[in-house]
């Protein structure tokens, strides 16, 4: 059977490496560190999952989710918005399909990742 794909989206590598670690048997895992790399990788891969990290060099988080839902071939794709940023969270709660605050658990994401994937 073949894995979902997951595209984390996380400029703090030791976070982007946890992610990856922790998502890896149960989805094949891609992964780049700031908004503009994701919107490039995003023109040729088309995950199941997008871990997005709203404070990212090079274009925010929450501009990379405009263009997320905004494209056709993506706009279906789940996204799940890490942040510490309160605010932030609220205001897009309705746009992500799960926002969840930093500090995260590596086993609640991977439960969470599984469950929003099936």
């Amino acid at each position: 059977m073949t894995k979902k794909v997951v595209l984390i989206i996380e400029d703090e590598p030791e976070l982007n490496h946890i992610f990856s670690l922790v998502l890896q048997d149960e989805f094949q895992v891609e992964s780049v560190g700031d908004g503009q790399a994701a919107v490039l990788l995003l023109s040729s891969l088309v995950p199941d999952l997008i871990v997005l990290d709203m404070h990212l060099p090079n274009m925010p988080g929450d501009q990379v989710l405009s263009f997320i839902r905004g494209n056709k071939q993506l706009n279906e794709t789940k996204v799940i918005l890490a942040t510490a940023d309160t605010q932030r969270a609220e205001r897009l709660k309705d746009i992500a399909d799960l926002v969840l605050l930093k500090p995260i658990s590596p086993t609640q994401l991977l439960e969470l990742a599984v469950r929003i994937t099936s």
